[in-house]
C-alpha cells in the first residue's frame, strides 16, 4: 500500500511541475517580454547608424563629394526595409505557399535592386578611402543594417544588407567596382 501511495504522490508531483513549466513558457517566470521595434524605432536606428558611419570615416573634402550618393542609397534601403516591416505587421500572411513564394520573390527583387544601387554608390567612395578608413568602413558597416533588427548577411553575420563579406583568404572587402 505504501508503494502505491508513494508512486501516486510522485506522479502528481511530476505532473504538477510539468503544468507549472507549461504555464510559464520558455525561459521561466523571470524572462522579460521580447521587445519588438516599431517602424519609428527602425528609422531612428537607421539614421543613427548612417551618422555613425559618416562620423567614423572622417572623410576628406574630396571624399565627401561621394558621400551623398552612398547616404541616399542607405536611406533608400532603410526606407524600403521600414516599409516592408510595416506591411508585414499590418497584413495577413497568405496561407497558399505559392502566394507566399511570389511575395518573397517580389521582396527579393526589390531588395536586390536596392543593394545594387547601394553597391554602385559605395564603390567610388570606398575606392577613395585610405586603409584605415577602409577598415573603419568595414567595421562600422558590419554594425550597420541588419542588424540590427533580425536580418542576416552571409555566414549569419549581421551587416549592411549582407553586402559586406569576406573575400579570398578571409580578407574583408567592400563593394567591388563593376
Amino acid at each position: 500500500m505504501w508503494k502505491t501511495v508513494l508512486a501516486g504522490t510522485a506522479a502528481l508531483a511530476i505532473a504538477g511541475t510539468s503544468l507549472v513549466y507549461a504555464q510559464q513558457g520558455p525561459g521561466g517566470p523571470d524572462r522579460m517580454q521580447r521587445w519588438h521595434p516599431s517602424a519609428e524605432d527602425i528609422s531612428a536606428f537607421g539614421d543613427a547608424r548612417i551618422a555613425a558611419l559618416h562620423a567614423g570615416l572622417k572623410l576628406t573634402a574630396e571624399q565627401e563629394k561621394n558621400w551623398p550618393a552612398l547616404e541616399s542609397a542607405l536611406r533608400d534601403l532603410a526606407k524600403q526595409r521600414s516599409e516592408r516591416f510595416a506591411a508585414r505587421a499590418s497584413a495577413d500572411r497568405p496561407t497558399d505557399p505559392i502566394a507566399r513564394l511570389t511575395l518573397r520573390a517580389d521582396a527579393m527583387t526589390q531588395r536586390g535592386a536596392a543593394l545594387k544601387k547601394l553597391a554602385e554608390a559605395a564603390g567610388p567612395l570606398y575606392q577613395s578611402l585610405d586603409e584605415g578608413q577602409k577598415h573603419r568602413f568595414v567595421m562600422l558597416a558590419r554594425l550597420n543594417h541588419r542588424e540590427s533588427m533580425g536580418e542576416r548577411g552571409p555566414r549569419g553575420h549581421r551587416g549592411m544588407g549582407g553586402w559586406m563579406h569576406r573575400g579570398p583568404g578571409g580578407a574583408e572587402r567592400g563593394p567591388q567596382p563593376q
